[in-house]
C-alpha cells in the first residue's frame, strides 16, 4: 500500500509540474487588412457570376470530358504528388516521435559476466573467490518530467509542421491540376492554330496556282509568283512551328499524368468554347482558401513552439529513474527471491556551462520565427497580387477579344475587296498579299487571346485556392 501511494504521488507531481510551458503564447501574425473588394473588379462585373468554386474537381467548371479524364489520372500517377504525400507521412511520423517523449522509456537487459579479480584490487579479499560469475536480468525505467514544457513544445512544433505538410500536399495537388489544365488549353489553342494555318496554306496554294496561271498567260508578273510562293512557305513554316509546340505540350501532359511520352496522345480538337465566368468572392475569404497561406501560417506556429524548446534548455531537466531485476553469482539461484534488486529515485541535471550553445539556440529559434512571420506575410501579399493579376487578365482579355473579333471581320472584308480588285485588274497582287497576311495575323491574334483567356481562368482558380478550405487541416486533438 505504501509503494502504491508513493507511485501515485510521483505521477501527480509529474502531472502538476508538466503543466508549465515556456513557449510564447501563439497569435497568428498580423497582415494588412483586406479591402472590401478586389480593385480590378471595379465597375466591371461578370455577366453570370458563379456561386462558388466546386470543392475538389474544380476543373469540371470547363465542361470538357477529355480534360476531366486527364485530371482524374493525376492523383494515382503524378510523381510530384507522391513525393509530397511521402513528406506528409514523414511529418506525421515526426508527430508520433515527439509524442513518445510523453511516456517513460523501458529497457530490458540480461547479461552473463565471468570475472577474474586482481589481487591488487582494493576489492580483493581472501574470503571471496578470485574468479566468479555474475548473472543479471534487469529492467530499467526512465521518465523525463516535462516541468518546463520542452516535450509539449516539441510536440506542438511537430504537429504544426504536420499541418503545414498537409497544406503543402494540397498546394502541390492544386498546382499540378492547374498546370495540367493550362497545358491542355494551350494544346487546344495549338490545335486551333494548326487548323487555321492548314486552311490558310490550302488557300495560299490556290492563290499560287492562280498567280502562276496568270503569269503564264502574260497577265501577272514574275514577282507576283515569288510573292505568292513566299507567303505560302511562310504559312507552312508557321504550321510546322505550331505542330512542334503541340508535341511539346502533349509530352508535358504525359509527364503530369504519369505516362511515357512516346505512348501518350491526345486527339486534336480546336479550341472554340468560351471560358467560364468565375466569382472571386471577398478578399477576406482568400486566407482561408489558399493552402500555401495555411502552410506558411502553420510554420509560424511551429517556429513559435521551437522557441519554447530552446528556452527550456536553460532550466534543469527533472526525471525519475527506476530499475528492478535479479542478480546472482550462480545460474541455479539467478531468479530466486534473494537475488532480487531494485532502485528508485528522482534526478535533476542542470547545464552550467556550454560555451554559449543555449544562447545561440535561443537566438536561432527567434530568428527562425521572425523568418517564418516574414514568409507568411509575403505569401499573403503574393496571394492578393495573384488574384488581382488574373482578374485584370480576365477583364482586359475580354475587351481585347471583342476588339480583335472586329479586327478579324474588317480584315476579311478587306481581303475580299482586294481579291475582287485583283481579278478585275485594278489592284496588284501585292495588295492581296498584304490583305491575306493581315487576316492571318488577326485570326492568329484572336486565337491567342482566347487561349490566354482560358489560361487566365485556370490561374484565377489556382489563385483562389481551387475550392480548398483551411478547415480541411486536421485539428490538434485528432493529430495527437
Amino acid at each position: 500500500m505504501n509503494r502504491t501511494c508513493v507511485g501515485f504521488g510521483w505521477a501527480a507531481l509529474a502531472a502538476a509540474l508538466s503543466a508549465c510551458s515556456l513557449a510564447p503564447r501563439y497569435r497568428v501574425p498580423s497582415t494588412p487588412a483586406p479591402p472590401a473588394a478586389y480593385q480590378e473588379l471595379g465597375e466591371w462585373k461578370p455577366a453570370q457570376p458563379a456561386d462558388a468554386l466546386p470543392r475538389g474537381a474544380w476543373w469540371r467548371l470547363f465542361d470538357d470530358a477529355t480534360l476531366n479524364a486527364l485530371e482524374n489520372k493525376i492523383g494515382a500517377a503524378n510523381q510530384d504528388l507522391k513525393a509530397a504525400f511521402a513528406r506528409l507521412m514523414q511529418a506525421r511520423a515526426a508527430v508520433r516521435l515527439a509524442r513518445a517523449d510523453y511516456f517513460p522509456s523501458v529497457t530490458l537487459g540480461s547479461g552473463l559476466t565471468r570475472t577474474r579479480l586482481s589481487r591488487n584490487s582494493p576489492r580483493f579479499s581472501p574470503a571471496t573467490p578470485q574468479i566468479y560469475d555474475d548473472y543479471t536480468l534487469e529492467a530499467d525505467v526512465s521518465y523525463e518530467i516535462d516541468v518546463w514544457g520542452r516535450v509539449r513544445s516539441a510536440l506542438d512544433a511537430a504537429h504544426a509542421q504536420a499541418q503545414a505538410s498537409t497544406a503543402d500536399l494540397a498546394a502541390v495537388d492544386l498546382a499540378t491540376h492547374a498546370e495540367l489544365a493550362a497545358d491542355y488549353f494551350m494544346l487546344r489553342g495549338a490545335d486551333a492554330s494548326i487548323a487555321l494555318l492548314d486552311q490558310t496554306v490550302a488557300a495560299y496554294e490556290r492563290a499560287l496556282t492562280l498567280t502562276e496561271n496568270r503569269y503564264r498567260g502574260g497577265i501577272a508578273a514574275a514577282v507576283d509568283v515569288d510573292q505568292a510562293r513566299t507567303q505560302l512557305e511562310s504559312a507552312r513554316t508557321q504550321a510546322a512551328e505550331q505542330r512542334l509546340i503541340r508535341a511539346q505540350l502533349e509530352h508535358a501532359i504525359a509527364v503530369l499524368v504519369g505516362e511515357p511520352a512516346p505512348a501518350f496522345h491526345v486527339e486534336p480538337l480546336p479550341l472554340s468554347a468560351e471560358p467560364p465566368t468565375l466569382d472571386p468572392g471577398a478578399p477576406s475569404e482568400l486566407l482561408e482558401r489558399r493552402p500555401d497561406v495555411a502552410a506558411a501560417e502553420r510554420r509560424v506556429a511551429a517556429a513559435n513552439a521551437e522557441i519554447g524548446v530552446a528556452r527550456a534548455a536553460w532550466f534543469p531537466v527533472f526525471g525519475i529513474g527506476a530499475s528492478a531485476g535479479w542478480e546472482s553469482a550462480h545460474a541455479a539461484s539467478w531468479i530466486d527471491a534473494p537475488s532480487r534488486l531494485w532502485s528508485l529515485g528522482p534526478s535533476a541535471v542542470l547545464t552550467v556551462f556550454d560555451g554559449g550553445r543555449r544562447r545561440a539556440l535561443s537566438q536561432q529559434a527567434r530568428g527562425a520565427y521572425d523568418e517564418a512571420v516574414a514568409d507568411y506575410r509575403s505569401t499573403v501579399l503574393e496571394a492578393y497580387r495573384e488574384v488581382e493579376d488574373e482578374l485584370a487578365a480576365q477583364r482586359q482579355l475580354a475587351q481585347e477579344q471583342a476588339s480583335q473579333r472586329a479586327a478579324v471581320a474588317a480584315a476579311q472584308r478587306s481581303l475580299a475587296q482586294a481579291e475582287q480588285r485583283y481579278r478585275g485588274g485594278i489592284a496588284s497582287n501585292l495588295e492581296v498579299v498584304f490583305a491575306q497576311n493581315a487576316l492571318l495575323q488577326a485570326q492568329s491574334s484572336a486565337l491567342n487571346i482566347l487561349t490566354r483567356r482560358f489560361s487566365a481562368a485556370v490561374q484565377l482558380v489556382k489563385a483562389l485556392g481551387g475550392g480548398w478550405n483551411r478547415a480541411e487541416l486536421a485539428d490538434a486533438a485528432a493529430a495527437r
